[in-house]
């Protein structure tokens, strides 16, 4: 692709936050817009927020954010915020209510699949929120009693997490297959990013991230740019690698099987390439590419 074929291509909407009337100021120059938004600073205040397509409770979920998430919000209107996850980069809108002010900068994540928020170092009281993996927190305690404290927030007191289910911002979890396996059975639900409900992406993308592997958020990113492409395909592929079809991920696991969020089984399962590539193969065609993931420091 020559240079200006490339400049000419239209930007990626869900990466770039654009619209007629109003885009973030870091595209003034490369897009046309009305007016041009410095984006100011948030974070994700609840355990789950629904990015949508459309400021509409109807509109259908593009992604979801998790929990301490930062973000940065371009526009704030009838109860709607637009913004732009810092995570993976990828825009749409929130309910407002769910965000809140940026807050000290995050000491852990959460390691467990999920794990309850509490007011008070007592499980006997009813969880505040539902945090699940890769949440970052700001710990401010340890405690002796099993218990961390968050940092309080502009919103109120930080509340209280299970130690147990934490883990050091800079710890990682290697076997991204294991992490993989840990959300089998867990529903499938388009755009979902947590054990409540997931996508095909969202588990390469969430198994990824605990073993310190950053990875696009869409099934179609991660086939143009996750890792290093593997030569010789799927023949080629081992253990760990990303097999992409058009629309679709999963993860080789060995004994020529994979494991995937999909709609067949409507949860994440594991089962043989074969029988995948029976149900699938006259409707969205083989395997288009395989990708290898690389951990930073390891390319």
């Amino acid at each position: 692709m020559t240079a200006e074929a490339d400049a000419a291509r239209p930007l990626d909407p869900r990466l770039h936050a654009w619209r007629p009337d109003l885009a973030a100021a870091g595209l003034r120059g490369q897009v046309d817009a009305a007016q041009f938004a410095d984006p100011t600073p948030a974070r994700i205040a609840a355990g789950t927020a629904s990015v949508r397509e459309q400021p509409r409770d109807d509109a259908r979920q593009a992604t979801e954010l998790l929990y301490g998430e930062a973000v940065d919000v371009i526009e704030r209107a009838g109860g709607w915020a637009w913004v732009q996850n810092r995570v993976d980069g990828y825009v749409g809108y929130v309910r407002e209510a769910a965000l809140g002010a940026p807050a000290a900068e995050p000491t852990h994540r959460v390691s467990a699949l999920r794990s309850y928020l509490f007011d008070g170092p007592d499980l006997k009281l009813t969880p505040r929120a539902l945090l699940h993996m890769t949440s970052p927190v700001a710990v401010a305690e340890t405690r002796d009693d099993g218990w961390s404290r968050l940092a309080d927030t502009a919103e109120g007191p930080g509340g209280y997490l299970w130690t147990r289910h934490l883990c050091p911002m800079v710890a990682t979890a290697h076997d991204w297959i294991a992490t993989a396996r840990r959300f089998l059975g867990a529903p499938y639900a388009w755009g979902g990013r947590s054990s409540t409900g997931l996508d095909c992406s969202a588990l390469v993308q969430l198994a990824l991230a605990r073993a310190g592997i950053a990875a696009p958020r869409d099934s179609d990113m991660q086939a143009a740019g996750l890792g290093e492409p593997v030569e010789g395909g799927v023949e080629a592929a081992r253990p760990g690698d990303v097999l992409c079809w058009p629309g679709h991920v999963a993860f080789m696991v060995g004994g020529q099987r994979i494991l995937h969020a999909n709609a067949f089984h409507m949860a994440v399962a594991e089962e043989r390439l074969a029988d995948f590539r029976a149900r699938t193969l006259e409707k969205v065609g083989d395997v288009r590419t395989v990708r290898r993931p690389v951990a930073a420091g390891t390319a």
